[in-house]
C-alpha cells in the first residue's frame, strides 16, 4: 500500500509483492542459465555442423541476457524486501528497476522469435543441443505469456484516475478539486463494479429485477472498495494480522464467567426445548436445498437412494405437491425429511433474482404446517445477497421504523406472495386446521424466513421461525426487538455470515488499515508466518505488529493521505478514532433476527478437522456479533452440514445431562 503508479496509472499491485514472484522468477531463470551454461560447454564442440555457429551464438547471447535479467530480479526481490506495508520509502526505485525489466522483454521476445525460426530450420546438429534450444524457446514464451497476463490481471481501469492520489499528499486531498475529482471515481468506480458483476452473471436474465441488482451490487462494492489504497495482498496481510491479534487477545483473556447452562431453571429449560426444536428443523432447512447438499453429504450413497427420482417421468404423485423444476429434488426432499410424498403441499424450486425456492410441508410429529426457504445456491441468490440497502417495509405489526435488508425483504414479499395469494398456507390449513405455522430457513432462507414470518404474523399471531445461520444486517433495532418474541436463531462457532453486514464490513476495513499501520514487519514475512500459523497454529504473540515510541509516527506517516482519502471518501469513517462505526444513510445499522442461540467449540481441536469437536450452547446478545471474527472456520462455520453435526453432538449431549441431572430433571413442551 499505496498501488504502485506506473506509466502514469496506478496498478493494482504494491512495490512490496514482488517477492514471492520475482523469487520464483529468479530461482527459474538460475536453474535455465546454469542449464544453458552446461549445454554449450559440453557440447560446444558438436557445433561445427551446419547451423553449428548460429545456435553458438544464439546460446552465447541468451547466457548473457539471462545474466542481466538474474541481476534484475536479484535487484527488485531485494528492493522489495525492504520497509513495511505502509512505508514505501525504502522501495522508491521499484518503479525504475520494473521499466528496466520490462524493457528486457524486448530482446528477449526478439531472441526467443530467432531461435524458434532457428529451430525450424533443418538444423543437422547434435540432438541434445536443439532439444535444449527448444526447451528454451518454449520456456521463454510461457514466460512472455505469463508475465501478460499477470498485467492484464493486475490492471486498474480506474488506475488513470487513482494516480493522482497515489502521488498526493495530505493538503491537496483537502482541496475542493480533490473532492470534485473523488466524486467522478465513484461514479466511475460504479460504472467499472457493474461491468464486471455483469460479465459475471451474463448467463443471467436481463429483467428489471436483475439490473435493479446489478445496479445495487456495484454500488455497494464501488463505496466499501474505491474510498481506499489497498490492493489484495493488503488485505491478505491485514486479515492475517487480525486473526493472530483476535487470538492473543483471546488467549491473555480471564476464562468466561458465563457458563454454558444457564443456572436458573426456567432458562435452562427453555434454552432445551429451543435446543430440541432447532434440531428438528434444521432438517427441513437442509432439504430446502434439495439433491446437492444430500449427495455432498452422503457422497457414497446419496445418489442410489435418489437415483430413482432423477429417472422417473412426472407421475400423479408429484402433481400433488403443486411444484415446478423437481427432478431430483423431491427424492432428496424425502430422505432428508423422513416425510411421504402426501405430506407436501408445495415444493417450488424456481430460483430468480429476490425469487426464492422454498417448500411447504405437514409435519406431524411436531402437529405444524413448516415453510422452510433455500439459502444462497446460485448466481441469482448472491445477487439478492448482495442487495444490501436498507429499504421501508410496510407491516402491520405497530412498530415504528420498519426498515430491512433490501434483497432479502424483496424475496421475503415474493414468498408471502405466493403463500397468500396462491392459496398454498389456506390449502395445508385446510387439511390441518389445528397446527401452527413454523417457518425456517439457513443463511440467506434464514434472513427471509424471519422477514416472512413477521410479515405472517399479523395473520397468524402463534407462528414461530427458527433461522440458522442468518446474516446480521437484516432488521433495523427496532423490528429485531419486536422479533424476539417469536424468532429464535442460531449460531456456529465464528461463522462470518451471523456477523456479515455494511457496518462491520466498514469496521473490518478499519481494523485493517489500522493492524498494517502499526506492523513493523515487511509484508512477505506476514504473509509467510500468516501462512504457518493457519496451517499449523502457533503463539501469535511471538509476531508483534505494535511499533515502538517514536518509530510509529515516522512509519505511519504515509498514511496520512490515506487517512484523507478516506475521510473524503467515506464520511463516517475516522482512521483514529474509536468510536462505533456510523454508517451511511443507505446503509444503516441492522442487526439479526430474534433471540440468539450460540453453539462454541469447547477446547482446542485441530485447525481444520473437527471429527472430536465438541460444543456447548448458550443464549448470546446481538452485540456479541458485531465484529468479524478470522479464522480457517468462519466459513465452515457456516455450511449446513457441519451445523447439523454440531447440532446432532450438543442436542445428545444436553440430552444426556438432561437425563441424569445433579439437582433431578425437569418437563419441557416443545413447539
Amino acid at each position: 500500500m499505496p498501488g504502485m503508479v506506473l506509466f502514469g496509472r496506478r496498478w493494482a499491485i504494491a512495490s512490496d509483492d514482488l517477492v514471492f514472484p520475482g523469487f520464483f522468477e529468479l530461482s527459474l531463470r538460475v536453474v535455465w542459465w546454469i542449464g544453458i551454461l552446461t549445454l554449450y560447454l559440453l557440447h560446444r564442440g558438436k557445433l561445427d555442423c551446419a547451423g553449428g555457429a548460429l545456435l553458438s551464438s544464439y546460446m552465447i547471447v541468451l547466457l548473457v541476457l539471462l545474466a542481466v535479467i538474474i541481476c534484475t530480479l536479484s535487484a527488485i526481490v531485494c528492493v522489495s524486501m525492504k520497509g513495511t506495508i505502509c512505508n514505501p520509502g525504502p522501495r522508491k526505485s521499484m518503479p525504475k528497476l520494473l521499466y528496466i525489466r520490462l524493457l528486457l522483454f524486448l530482446p528477449e521476445m526478439v531472441w526467443a522469435s530467432l531461435g524458434a525460426a532457428w529451430i525450424t530450420d533443418d538444423i543437422q546438429c547434435d540432438r541434445t543441443v536443439v532439444n535444449g534450444i527448444i526447451a528454451t524457446v518454449i520456456v521463454s514464451w510461457i514466460i512472455i505469456v505469463s508475465t501478460v497476463v499477470t498485467i492484464i490481471i493486475v490492471f486498474d481501469p480506474l488506475g488513470g484516475k487513482m494516480a493522482p492520489y497515489s502521488s498526493a499528499g495530505p493538503g491537496h486531498l483537502d482541496s475542493p478539486e480533490s473532492s470534485q475529482l473523488l466524486n467522478g471515481l465513484r461514479t466511475a468506480a460504479a460504472s467499472v463494479w457493474e461491468t464486471r458483476v455483469k460479465l459475471l452473471c451474463c448467463c443471467i436474465g436481463k429483467d428489471d429485477h436483475t439490473r435493479v441488482a446489478f445496479s445495487s451490487t456495484a454500488e455497494l462494492f464501488s463505496t466499501y472498495f474505491s474510498d481506499t489504497d489497498l490492493v489484495p495482498s493488503d488485505i491478505a496481510a491485514g486479515l492475517t494480522l487480525l486473526h493472530q491479534q483476535q487470538d492473543g487477545i483471546r488467549n491473555s483473556q480471564e476464562p468466561d464467567e458465563v457458563v454454558t447452562h444457564s443456572p436458573g431453571p426456567p432458562q435452562e429449560a427453555d434454552l432445551d426445548a429451543e435446543l430440541e426444536n432447532c434440531h428438528h428443523y434444521m432438517q427441513f432447512a437442509a432439504a430446502a436445498y434439495g439433491w446437492p447438499l444430500y449427495i455432498y453429504r452422503n457422497p457414497f450413497t446419496g445418489l442410489c437412494k435418489i437415483g430413482g427420482d432423477c429417472c422417473r417421468t412426472r407421475t400423479a404423485e408429484y402433481d400433488l405437491v403443486g411444484g415446478d423444476q423437481l427432478s431430483c429434488h423431491f427424492g432428496s426432499i424425502l430422505q432428508t425429511t423422513g416425510l411421504q410424498y402426501r405430506d407436501f403441499i408445495h415444493i417450488s424450486f424456481h430460483d430468480k433474482v429476490y425469487e426464492l425456492p422454498f417448500i411447504v410441508a405437514l409435519d406431524h410429529r411436531k402437529e405444524s404446517v413448516v415453510v422452510a426457504v433455500r439459502g444462497t445456491m446460485s448466481l441469482q441468490d448472491i445477487l439478492t445477497d448482495l442487495s444490501a440497502e436498507s429499504e421501508s417495509l410496510n407491516l402491520e405489526c405497530g412498530v415504528q421504523d420498519c426498515s430491512a435488508h433490501k434483497g432479502i425483504s424483496q424475496a421475503a414479499r415474493y414468498v408471502y406472495q405466493r403463500l397468500v395469494n396462491d392459496g398454498i398456507l389456506s390449502q395445508a390449513f385446510s387439511i390441518a386446521p389445528e397446527y401452527r405455522l413454523v417457518v425456517v430457513g439457513h443463511s440467506l432462507g434464514a434472513g427471509a424466513a424471519a422477514l416472512l414470518a413477521i410479515m405472517l404474523r399479523s395473520s397468524y399471531p402463534q407462528v414461530r421461525c427458527f433461522a440458522f445461520s442468518p446474516p446480521r444486517g437484516l432488521l433495523s433495532k427496532s423490528l429485531y426487538e419486536y422479533s424476539k418474541t417469536f424468532i429464535v436463531s442460531l449460531v456456529l462457532g465464528k461463522d462470518v455470515i451471523p456477523r456479515l453486514s455494511v457496518t462491520n464490513l466498514e469496521d473490518l476495513k478499519k481494523r485493517i488499515l489500522r493492524v498494517i499501520a502499526h506492523c513493523n514487519k515487511p509484508k512477505y514475512k506476514i504473509l509467510l508466518r500468516g501462512c504457518r500459523y493457519e496451517l499449523f497454529g502457533g503463539n501469535p504473540d511471538n509476531f508483534p505488529t505494535e511499533l515502538d515510541g517514536g518509530a510509529q509516527g515516522h512509519l505511519t506517516q504515509p498514511l496520512l493521505g490515506e487517512q484523507s482519502l478516506l475521510t473524503h471518501g467515506s464520511p463516517t469513517y475516522s482512521f483514529s478514532s474509536d468510536s462505533p462505526l456510523e454508517s451511511p444513510t443507505k446503509y444503516p445499522p441492522l442487526y439479526p433476527p430474534g433471540r440468539i442461540i450460540h453453539l462454541e467449540e469447547e477446547g482446542a481441536s485441530g485447525r481444520f478437522c473437527r471429527a472430536a469437536a465438541q460444543y456447548s450452547a448458550r443464549w448470546a446478545h446481538e452485540s456479541q456479533f458485531s465484529k468479524i471474527l478470522i479464522g480457517p472456520k468462519m466459513l465452515t462455520d457456516h455450511m449446513p452440514d457441519v451445523l447439523v453435526k454440531a447440532l446432532d453432538s450438543v442436542v445428545s449431549d444436553r440430552a444426556a445431562y438432561v437425563f441424569c441431572p445433579p439437582g433431578g430433571g425437569s418437563n419441557v413442551d416443545m413447539v
